[in-house]
């Protein structure tokens, strides 16, 4: 009876074994796929990474032809060009002011507000210490 409880207390024991064996097994394989997908996901990140060098280049590349390669244009255009140049800069000057003035305006009624707030918290204070000095006499 004895040599049966030990053989099945053995065959128990090599039972959890293999299954923790197997669990192990299981995780080490998951873990070592999620490495390889993750090392996978690193070199495309790395190919689009250079892709993206090489467009960027080729676009300073085909800026610079381009610039290089100026067709002349005959002055009425040059002329209008010009006129619109001079344009976009006074928009952008009045642009400038608009944004200077909007923002001192602010600015004024934000002190304004603060100003206000702070007389008449003077006349709480001054009517508190009114009363507090009735009081008192």
């Amino acid at each position: 009876m004895a040599d049966i409880a030990t053989a099945i207390s053995d065959n128990i024991v090599l039972i959890i074994l293999g299954i923790l064996t197997a669990i192990v097994v299981i995780v080490v394989v998951t873990q070592w796929k999620r490495v390889r997908e993750a090392q996978n996901n690193v070199a495309l990140a790395e190919k689009q990474v250079e892709l993206k060098k090489i467009s960027l280049i080729e676009k300073d590349l085909e800026a610079k032809r381009m610039m290089e390669n100026v067709i002349p244009l005959p002055k009425e255009q040059q002329e209008g060009l010009a006129k619109i140049r001079r344009n976009t800069s006074d928009v952008m000057h009045k642009v400038g002011y608009l944004h200077s003035e909007i923002s001192e305006r602010v600015a004024l009624l934000e002190a304004k507000a603060e100003y206000g707030k702070l007389q008449r918290l003077m006349k709480d204070l001054e009517k508190k210490e009114m009363d507090i000095d009735k009081k008192v006499k």
